[in-house]
């Protein structure tokens, strides 16, 4: 990758003819802000994933959690007292990548007499916390069914919600939705019907109750609202905060998700087993300690970076396991797992094969073909791929990813290899040391430094002041975040990507993690954004990445602002987007007193307005799912060239002007 061409990349100027832009600039990446998903505290299944039926492929196994199995989340339903029982198999399945289904045996079935011919026997399934359901919104259900005793059958589908406390014993659900099927094949079959909750519920449940005796297999069991973002499945509320970020890029699916995590190489994520029909995807265990229904696949991240205009970068594994397998985290020096030199090729096709899958000619490539016959005949593309998470720069690995890198770069000169800096990545360490080593020897264009540090580091270290300028390697900050969800800790990461800013000829990428938990599920703290099954709750670190991705640009300008009494805890940019002709000044004060910014845009031509933005509050405040202080505040300000700007204790403001 020639510097020229990585510098396109990274500007994205020939988009269309910009505007010149005034004297003491500096070019820099607009590509700066973006996000990394990985599914840790449930972020798809469960979060942005919209599927409400939790395990509806009856694949959750002991081996994912203790007491887990092909019943989870369901439970047997027998209205009326009425009889059977229910039988997990694995013979003649739908899919071999899909091999559990559950056998319902109806051996009688009793009316509910004394509630409006409540009957049949079934599953019910419970759902992430209960279902939430809207009045008069639409739910598509569908299922797999096969008749085993060869005759037909009546299946009864309710959206019910239970009744609560000690006085709910004995009474019958409250009915929200239903629908009846005619189950008469005698092979797999895909049944669907649409229900429609006449109520608004939180707590509902899904009922699927076989009416007639006889022997029923069942399988792909979802429930999927039809209002999702853009029609494609995701979570509509937590797909629109990702869009009010304005990120550049998206990076996924990990994080230690894309190497096996502690558990070895048999649960390296492959994304080949993540697209095609959903009763074809490969399921596995999670890294985190929970189930991956690959219902959020490679097609959806695709589809998903297409729909907010952002950047894919996949991360792929490099034949080396996560540096936490021999033992856990614990053993992290230890030697990891390898593939064998003589089984490599095949870890090279697995990126060679995603290049031809989500950029290649469906006339001409087997992979684009399947890219086409899911519904996407355009390329999606991709410019950035990854080899590698966080792996111990170890001989083992330099080897592995210098011959995964030199034929990838061979075979498609045009594709931008981001490497990794190993864990923990500053000057001084050993892993980051040889990473740079590696990377320097081979003209890498981009490489991944992660770190998670106390907010005094991000308050008072300024790592990029001192990178080389001339090194062909630029910087992508993949994972960094304070260690507390203060709003004190959400003013040092604003300083510290105000530095990031300031050096961004060098630091090309950044991206907060980790992303999502859910409430009640949560496997790490801090995140950006928690949620329940009713909404997000956004942090206060999340208004500060939303405010930098708000004011993206191509050039920065470090001398239009000073601070009349010094800038230990404060910091400013002001960066100039060429292409919307829009001019961004930011300002941060992360002291706990009042400060004062003397501000010269006299280089620039004003509109006669501009908006602000503040965010201010309490070193100590915090928001969470109770009691959410910090939010941005805006107003229209009568735009000026040379003026004084006082900020508040603990606050950061941002100006935007047109041009």
């Amino acid at each position: 990758m020639t510097a020229a061409l990585l510098a396109t990349a990274m500007l994205g100027v020939n988009a269309q003819k910009p505007m010149s832009a005034p004297a003491g600039g500096k070019a820099i990446s607009d590509e700066l802000i973006g996000i990394f998903f990985e599914d840790i505290s449930s972020s798809a299944d469960g979060g942005l994933y919209a599927e409400l039926v939790q395990n509806g492929s009856f694949e959750y196994n002991p081996t994912e959690k203790d007491g887990w199995g092909p019943g989870t989340a369901w439970r047997m339903i027998r209205p009326g007292h009425s009889l059977g029982y229910l039988e997990p198999r694995m013979d003649n399945p739908i899919h071999p990548n899909n091999p559990t289904y559950m056998r319902i045996h109806t051996e009688r079935v009793k009316e509910y007499y004394d509630y409006n011919g409540w009957k049949g026997f079934g599953l019910q399934n419970d759902g992430f916390d209960g279902f939430s359901v809207k009045a008069g919104a639409k739910y598509d259900f569908s299922v797999f069914m096969r008749n085993v005793d060869k005759s037909a059958k009546e299946v009864r589908v309710v959206l019910v919600e239970q009744p609560q406390g000690r006085g709910g014993f004995g009474r019958a659900p409250k009915l929200l939705a239903e629908a009846m099927l005619n189950v008469n094949s005698n092979g797999w079959q895909k049944y669907e019907t649409v229900l429609t909750p006449t109520e608004t519920s939180q707590r509902a449940v899904l009922q699927v109750l076989v009416l007639t005796p006889g022997v029923l297999d069942i399988d792909m069991v979802s429930l999927m609202p039809q209002d999702t973002y853009k029609g494609h499945g995701l979570r509509k509320d937590l797909a629109q905060v990702l869009a009010d970020l304005q990120p550049k890029f998206m990076r996924f699916p990990g994080g230690c998700v894309v190497h096996g995590g502690g558990d070895g190489f048999w649960n390296t994520y492959r994304w080949k087993t993540t697209i095609g029909p959903k009763e074809q995807r490969k399921q596995m265990k999670n890294t985190w300690g929970y189930h991956q229904s690959m219902g959020l696949g490679y097609y959806e991240y695709f589809q998903f970076c297409e729909d907010l205009g952002m950047e894919p970068l996949p991360i792929l594994p490099c034949g080396v396991n996560c540096q936490g397998t021999n033992g856990g985290w614990g053993m992290k020096d230890q030697a990891q797992d390898v593939v064998p030199m003589s089984e490599m090729n095949e870890w090279v096709d697995e990126i060679l094969d995603l290049i031809e899958w989500a950029n290649g000619d469906p006339a001409t490539s087997k992979w684009a073909k399947m890219r086409a016959d899911a519904g996407h005949p355009a390329p999606f593309n991709l410019k950035y791929v990854g080899i590698g998470n966080e792996e111990r720069i170890s001989p083992e690995f330099v080897e592995r990813f210098k011959y995964i890198y030199e034929r990838v770069t061979k075979a498609h000169p045009e594709i931008i290899i981001v490497g990794t800096a190993g864990p923990g990545s500053h000057p001084g360490n050993s892993d980051f040391e040889n990473g740079w080593k590696l990377a320097d020897e081979l003209g890498m264009p981009i490489m991944d430094e992660h770190y998670y540090e106390p907010r005094d580091y991000f308050l008072k270290s300024r790592q990029y002041d001192s990178y080389p300028r001339d090194r062909k390697t630029k910087v992508y900050l993949g994972e960094y975040a304070a260690k507390d969800k203060k709003f004190i800790d959400a003013l040092a990461e604003g300083l510290y990507l105000l530095h990031v800013e300031r050096n961004a000829d060098v630091v090309c990428m950044t991206s907060y993690a980790p992303l999502f938990a859910r409430k009640n599920a949560t496997n790490w703290n801090p995140d950006l954004i928690y949620f329940d099954n009713e909404r997000p709750f956004l942090t206060c670190s999340y208004y500060v990445q939303q405010m930098f991705g708000q004011s993206s640009g191509q050039y920065y300008y470090g001398n239009c602002v000073t601070f009349t009494d010094g800038t230990e805890l404060q910091g400013q940019s002001v960066i100039l987007n060429v292409k919307t002709r829009q001019l961004f000044v930011k300002l941060c004060n992360a002291s706990g007193e009042a400060k004062t910014a003397n501000i010269d845009l006299s280089r620039f031509g004003l509109k006669k307005t501009a908006t602000k933005t503040t965010l201010s509050g309490n070193a100590e405040d915090e928001n969470n799912y109770e009691h959410q202080p910090i939010a941005p505040q805006k107003e229209t300000v009568k735009a000026q060239k040379k003026f004084k700007l006082e900020l508040a204790p603990y606050s950061m403001v941002m100006l935007q002007y047109a041009l």
